[in-house]
């Protein structure tokens, strides 16, 4: 066992936090923008708009468009691709970050430059420096920090140029000082097979060693499953962190806790492959602390905006508590007022927290699925054509059980249907969404996503549940995800009656 590092930490911790009280965020902000504009002027995109005349936050607004993921591709990355040199960032970006579900395919590549690197890792120490502002008496730096994420392997596509989850990219990068304080080690890490990986993870894992452990809930859930099948309760009795993030916590909330030792902390994050958001700062549901010196400047754009010539690009001196933005990435990874595509509403402005709320298009991600509705729609035409079936309505949403959960559609079909349609159309959805979405095949192969289930509906039962909530005919529409699960199953109840 390494020696308890946790005084070391709690001193950089304090003087973390002494620095992070004393911001002003505009200023903070601004400053950063500046620098990544002086850093960047002499790149390709730099020279297109102008960087070096930028002066400050209104004139790079006007200056730099807002654009998506598929804009960058199509105008910027793919032309080079893998090598993107000087393009958009300063010099070779070393390593792509894949990330499924996009409109355009099942993969994007999000570059991920050095300095990314080390804005993320600084992140990190931000998450351990809260909770030991919170917690001063912890020793999280005792024993180990186990990290569950994918596999670590990167694949080697360009000279200088590796790419792979961003949990790779992240290994990669580990200082080797902090080896020691690390689970789980290489050969493990790199297991790709997710079910196998677990099970190796459960047997292997020294658990009275643990003292924080980070991953998705949903798959936090499993692992604690079978460790607690092997090891009794609770699995990690030294357990005093455990970090979660992508993907909504409260329906996890009440499923962990029996798990998790007396004492033991959760706090929540906000990462994305483009850059780390926020940070928990104070108790659960109070918001997360967006981050305003590592490495994003972030703008918010109101959703009902997004689409228009003239949306207006609020940034943190003109937020306003209350209204559901669309995030906006600038950062030294080579992005540039890139909608990010998830929404968030403020709850504080000084310091700027923030809960999150969604996505700006219709998705459904309550298990790390990640389906667009665009996959959805997609999924259920191949289905319904396959069975020579036609529909009239349908929604689908998530329902959870005691460990795992999985898809409930209610489809109303357009005309008469034999009932026993219904466990056949469900054998077609699930396998013409893994056909298309990368995380969706992984949870599901991996155990972590039940199969889907449809339920029959008789005829004109979405018009009465319309009807009922005075929403019939007009502007109103049928919605296609309800990824809140008191939502859908209110709803379901609706169309029960």
């Amino acid at each position: 066992m390494p020696f308890d590092a946790t005084p070391l930490l709690r001193a950089a911790a304090a003087l973390r936090l002494r620095r992070v009280d004393r911001l002003d965020p505009a200023a903070t902000q601004a400053a950063l923008l500046r620098r990544l504009l002086r850093r960047a002027s002499g790149t390709r995109f730099g020279v297109a708009h102008g960087f070096g005349s930028i002066r400050d936050v209104a004139d790079y607004q006007a200056r730099v468009p807002l654009r998506r993921y598929e804009d960058f591709w199509r105008d910027w990355w793919q032309p080079g691709f893998p090598r993107l040199d000087n393009v958009t960032w300063p010099g070779r970006v070393p390593y792509l970050a894949l990330s499924s579900g996009t409109t355009s395919g099942t993969t994007k590549y999000i570059p991920v430059t050095r300095p990314m690197v080390r804005a993320n890792r600084g992140a990190a120490l931000d998450v351990l420096a809260w909770h030991l502002r919170h917690h001063p008496r912890s020793r999280v730096f005792g024993g180990l920090s186990f990290m569950l994420g994918g596999s670590t392997a990167l694949e080697r596509v360009a000279p200088g140029v590796r790419q792979g989850d961003l949990s790779g990219i992240a290994a990669a990068e580990v200082p080797r000082l902090l080896g020691p304080w690390g689970f789980p080690p290489r050969d493990l890490a790199l297991i790709a097979d997710w079910d196998r990986k677990l099970a190796v993870l459960a047997e292997r894992v020294p658990a009275a060693a643990v003292r924080m452990l980070s991953g998705t809930p949903s798959w936090l859930l499993l692992l604690l499953e079978r460790l607690a099948a092997r090891r009794g309760m609770p699995p990690l009795p030294g357990l005093e962190l455990l970090v979660h993030g992508g993907v909504t916590w409260a329906p996890y909330r009440d499923r962990l806790a029996p798990f998790l030792p007396p004492g033991c902390a959760t706090r929540e994050v906000y990462p994305a492959s483009e850059g780390f958001c926020a940070i928990a700062d104070r108790g659960e549901g109070e918001g997360l602390r967006l981050l305003l010196d590592r490495g994003v400047f972030w703008e918010f754009v109101p959703v009902g905006e997004l689409e228009s010539a003239n949306s207006v690009r609020h940034w943190a001196a003109t937020i306003e508590t209350g209204i559901e933005y669309a995030v906006i990435v600038t950062s030294c990874a080579g992005l540039w007022s890139y909608v990010l595509g998830d929404t968030v509403r403020f709850v504080d402005r000084a310091p700027p927290r923030l809960l999150v709320t969604g996505r700006t298009s219709y998705s459904l991600s309550a298990f790390g699925e990640h389906l667009t509705g665009e996959e959805i729609e997609r999924a259920l035409l191949a289905a319904t054509q396959g069975l020579g079936l036609a529909v009239a309505e349908y929604t689908v949403g998530p329902v959870f059980g005691a460990i795992r959960g999985h898809h409930r559609w209610l489809v109303e079909p357009a005309a008469a249907a034999d009932p026993d349609l219904g466990p056949r159309l469900a054998r077609a959805l699930d396998a013409a969404l893994t056909l298309a979405n990368d995380d969706y095949a992984v949870h599901r192969r991996g155990g972590q996503l039940d199969p889907p289930e449809v339920l029959l509906l008789p005829p004109r039962a979405f018009a009465g549940w319309m009807r009922a909530q005075g929403k019939l005919g007009g502007q109103h529409k049928v919605p296609r995800v309800l990824a809140d699960p008191a939502r859908f199953a209110a709803a379901e109840r609706g169309l029960a009656g």
